[in-house]
């Protein structure tokens, strides 16, 4: 009787784990590009970013072929249409977080769950429990509460509008993923969007043009090692669970995105964006208990 239940347990907490691994390594991006936004804008950044996603496919397949399973698809629209909003996330979430802290930028990031919430309600028909609708809206007032005393300050709107942008193209890719379950293999999810973006970041790359040096060239691959690594992430975890039920896991970006910031910037938190993203991942906890009606 051992052996099943812990099985049974391994398969529930799978979704969420790959999920939180998908974020963190989101994170890390989000990280590695800010450290590398004063000496590089967005075009050239994310050119780079989908040449090397494209390359370790490419690649692998040199080696093993049909790795990572077929290119070709069923739903050509949904592929490109979830490749325009990756690219849409990127490049929004770049200038949002060249313009914003991390933590400031991730405090408007957690609004997600809520649309992940809704979108699934009303695009995948998922049933969504009305105590879940409840700890979202508390949850929204935790967003407001931590960014109230930057909007007060002065922050910068550009940088908070850019992060929500960002945030809602985001979401649209969860949902897309969640519909796209069904196809085997990762090949699509990274070919797709690294052809979008290359080819739609070429011509501004080409204007806005700066060599870097070796040590920011291997900064700038990076980026599409990590991008390639927590798309697959993120695709398997909503493989294994809707987003109802994952969506409030995202608030692992809470404390990452303080450490990022404290550890890499040298920015302490603050003490209303602490409170602000405490109301917020108590209410996601919540949220998730009502999703699986505990």
């Amino acid at each position: 009787m051992v052996l099943p239940a812990m099985s049974g347990y391994c398969c529930g907490v799978r979704g969420p784990f790959y999920l939180m691994l998908g974020i963190f390594l989101f994170g890390m991006l989000d990280a590695n590009s800010k450290l590398l936004s004063g000496r590089y804008g967005a075009a050239e950044a994310l050119f780079f970013r989908h040449a090397v996603l494209l390359a370790l496919v490419f690649g692998a397949r040199l080696f093993v072929p049909g790795a990572g399973g077929p290119l070709l698809t069923r739903h050509p629209g949904l592929h490109l249409l979830r490749a325009v909003c990756m690219l849409g996330a990127g490049v929004l979430f770049f200038h949002a977080f060249r313009l914003l802290p991390l933590a400031d930028g991730y405090t408007v990031f957690f609004t997600s769950p809520f649309l992940i919430l809704a979108m699934s309600r009303l695009v995948l028909k998922e049933a969504v429990p009305p105590a879940a609708w409840g700890w979202c809206a508390l949850a929204f007032g935790g967003v407001m509460l931590g960014l109230a005393p930057q909007l007060a300050g002065g922050a910068n709107l550009l940088g908070v509008a850019s992060a929500l942008g960002g945030t809602i193209s985001y979401a649209l890719v969860v949902i897309i993923n969640r519909r796209l379950r069904s196809e085997a293999g990762f090949a699509r999810l990274m070919v797709w969007p690294g052809l979008v973006g290359l080819l739609a970041t070429a011509p501004f790359m080409v204007v806005e043009w700066n060599w870097p040096p070796p040590g920011d060239l291997a900064a700038l691959s990076l980026n599409g090692v990590l991008a390639g690594a927590a798309t697959v992430a993120l695709a398997t975890a909503f493989r294994h669970a809707p987003p109802s039920r994952l969506a409030p896991f995202e608030f692992i970006a809470l404390p990452m995105s303080l450490g990022f910031d404290w550890l890499l910037f040298g920015k302490p938190p603050e003490a209303m964006l602490v409170l602000g993203g405490a109301v917020v991942v108590a209410a996601c906890v919540m949220s998730e208990r009502a999703v699986r009606g505990r």
